[in-house]
């Protein structure tokens, strides 16, 4: 009898790598010159940034910094999920960017369905914020590994716990 393998497949950030980026970005923020004098910020949360400055063209500005550093340390921009953009105190604009963790339930499904109409034997599971892939064949389990890559997600997924 053959032994099953199985997969998870999740969709988490690296916060290592949000913190490096944020930490580059704000290198650059204090080195250019159409930021100098200006009440522009970049503010690492527990588990967003917040970005603020004079006005929303600089606003902009600042939020390109932070996604090209992002980009650069490897985070998908799909993970990020872009606040409104407030005013606050001495004519200053606000906003927030948080990070999408998990599988939400209507994705799990989706990716399911697509794993079932694929007519692999393998079986999924919606565990929480993760979808496991179980199958006795692991070609078959790296054919669903090639399927869900080739998916349009809203988010982007990584592939853990291979056994």
């Amino acid at each position: 009898m053959a032994k099953e393998s199985s997969f998870d497949i999740v969709s988490r950030v690296d916060w290592q790598e949000v913190k490096n980026a944020v930490d580059q970005a704000k290198r650059e923020l204090t080195n250019r010159y159409d930021f100098k004098g200006s009440a522009s910020e970049i503010t690492l949360g527990a588990e967003d940034i917040q970005l603020s400055s004079d006005d929303e063209f600089k606003l902009g500005q600042l939020r390109d910094i932070v996604e090209s550093k992002l980009i650069k340390r490897s985070i998908d921009l799909r993970h990020v999920d872009y606040g409104n953009v407030t005013p606050g105190s001495k004519m200053t604009v606000h906003q927030t960017l948080s990070f999408k963790k998990g599988i939400s339930q209507e994705l799990g499904k989706t990716i399911s369905k697509a794993i079932r109409d694929s007519k692999l034997k393998v079986s999924s599971q919606i565990q929480g914020d993760e979808l496991r892939v179980s199958g006795k064949d692991k070609d078959d389990l790296q054919k669903v590994i090639a399927l869900v890559k080739g998916l349009d997600l809203p988010v982007p997924v990584d592939f853990v716990n291979y056994r």
